[in-house]
Formats: structure tokens, sequence, C-alpha cells
């Protein structure tokens, strides 16, 4: 009966993983093919595998300068993310203060309660009084700002810290702060870790706020407003292929930021194993 039930949770995970990953897999195809083939579908193969269509995306599209532009504005709103929750994080679970209730739900709140581009306006309205708005600063403090998701996932791996530790390190003379960046910060790799992934992943792939603040900078625009110059070329005819290599593309720092990321989430697994 045991038996039973581990071979069809398998072909149960193996029916998800081929769902999850035939969609990648058509794009993968797609972006080797003519335009003309893609749009009409006969073959999942392209008949004349075109490699030249990664060379006209990554020209077409400023890859070089928008992939900088996005690497500027991932790393700068992660670390600042980071930054901003786990102090955060660290006061809420290790402090007792007036109003820690409230904070906690206004942060639950901006949470699960999505309000999309109704804040888009203020937020460029306040950007344009700060002088920002020309800059992609804004669109790092406001992604800085949205970090309610990366707060509660490092408030998870505070708990899992002992409190022991501060109580210890202040006998020998830290204060509060140096708890925080010499002792507690080094046992939350693997949690800023998990937490940073998700956080460089959500910089990325943002669109609209890159897009609204560079309509007058097209320099400064991110890949991901660079891929839907793609969309039509020439005589403003869809250029398919092209989209689908940029999005190919644009996939690879995502890769390698998993790729170092791993361990952490191996460190994670055993952790939680051992417990």
């Amino acid at each position: 009966m045991q038996g039973i039930k581990r071979t069809l949770l398998t072909i149960f995970l193996l029916l998800i993983a081929v769902l999850s990953l035939f969609p990648i897999l058509l794009v993968l195809l797609g972006s080797f093919k003519t335009n003309q083939e893609l749009t009409g579908g006969a073959t999942i193969l392209p008949k004349v595998w075109q490699f030249s269509n990664y060379a006209q995306a990554w020209r077409t599209a400023n890859f070089s300068g928008f992939t900088l532009n996005s690497v500027f504005v991932s790393v700068t709103a992660t670390t600042g993310m980071l930054l901003v929750s786990s102090m955060s994080a660290y006061a809420v679970d290790r402090v007792n203060f007036r109003g820690k209730k409230a904070y906690t739900v206004l942060m639950a709140s901006t949470l699960f309660i999505s309000i999309g581009a109704v804040v888009l306006r203020p937020q460029f309205d306040l950007m344009v009084k700060l002088g920002l708005n020309h800059t992609l600063w804004g669109v790092i403090i406001i992604l800085i700002s949205a970090h309610a998701a990366t707060y509660f996932i490092l408030v998870g791996f505070f708990k899992s810290i002992p409190r022991d530790l501060d109580e210890a390190a202040m006998i020998d003379g830290c204060n509060f702060y140096t708890v925080y960046w010499r002792i507690i910060l080094p046992l939350l790799r693997p949690g800023l870790a998990v937490a940073g992934l998700g956080a460089f992943q959500s910089s990325w792939n943002e669109y609209i706020l890159p897009f609204v603040f560079t309509m007058n900078n097209p320099n400064l625009q991110t890949l991901p407003v660079g891929l839907a110059n793609l969309r039509y070329g020439i005589g403003a005819a869809a250029e398919v292929q092209l989209m689908m290599a940029g999005a190919c593309l644009s996939i690879l720092p995502l890769l390698v930021v998993y790729i170092f990321a791993n361990k952490s989430f191996m460190q994670v697994t055993l952790g939680a194993v051992k417990g």
C-alpha cells in the first residue's frame, strides 16, 4: 500500500513538473524559429535553428545597457530591502514596544491587500517632490518600501535564533545594535539568501515602475521594459521570435543568482531535517 502511494505521488509530481516546464520549453524552442514558422505553429522543433535571433535581440533591445540598469536596480533594491527588513524583523522579534501589533497588522495588510496601480500616482508624485522622478533611485526606493514579504520571511528565521545568544553577547559588553550586526546577521545568512532571492526576482521582473519612471529617458530603461520594445519590428510587424529570445536571455541572471543561493537553500533544508 505504501509503495502504491509513493508511485502515485511520484507520477503526480512528474506531471506537475512537465506541465510547469513545457511552456518554458516552448519558449526556448520558439526563440530559435523564424517569425513565420513561429506564428504558423506547424511544428514544435525548428526546421532551421535560427541562432541569429539572440544576436538580433541583443542588438535591437540594447541588452547590454538595459541589463546593467536591471542589475543596478535589482541588486540595490534587494540589498536595501534585506537591510530594512532584517532591522525591522529584529526589533519586532526582540523588543516589546507600543504599537507592535499594529505594525504587524499594517505590514500584513500591505502583503495581502493588493492595490496595484492605485498607489502608482501618489508614489510618482512623492518622487517628483524629492526630485527622483527622472532617476532609477525613485524606482529603488519604492521597491525597498514594498518589503512586507521579505519581512515576514525573516521574522520566521529570527524566531529560530535563541535569545540566549543576545543575552550572552550583552553580558560580554555588546549593545543592542552590535548584537544585531555582529551576532545575528551572520547567523541569518540562510534566511537572507532565501528572502534575497525572492526580492531579487521581484525587482528584476518589475515592469510598470521602471516603465513609468523612464518614459522621458529611454537610456535608463530596465530589461523588462526593453523586452517590450521587441514586440514590433520593422513596419510594425510583430517580432515574436525576438521577444522569446530576449526572454530566454533575461532568465539567465536569475539562474545565476539561484545557483549561488542554492547552498543556503540546502542549509535551510538540512536544518529543518535536523530539527
